[in-house]
């Protein structure tokens, strides 16, 4: 992850292009993130939908995402058959 100031990104626009292709480049303004500058192609990733279960499952970073169910136990309960 890379960050510019507003003052490096405008003097330097094709570091932060060169940048991007290797991942998200924040531009701060007064110390604060401000933009974020991507690839396009990692642009279009981002915003494309997945078009199946494998793809979605698949996703870059997915592994990174905690996840946790509650143990259920199941209530059986008994069926009138009258």
């Amino acid at each position: 992850m890379k960050h510019l100031t507003s003052r490096e990104f405008n003097q330097n626009v094709s570091k932060a292009k060169r940048d991007a292709l290797s991942g998200p480049v924040f531009v701060t303004d007064r110390g604060q993130p401000s933009h974020v500058l991507l690839s396009y192609d990692e642009y279009r990733r981002l915003t494309s939908e997945p078009t199946n279960i494998v793809e979605a499952l698949s996703m870059k970073g997915l592994s990174s995402v905690d996840f946790e169910t509650e143990k259920v136990s199941p209530s059986i309960k008994p069926v009138d058959l009258s």
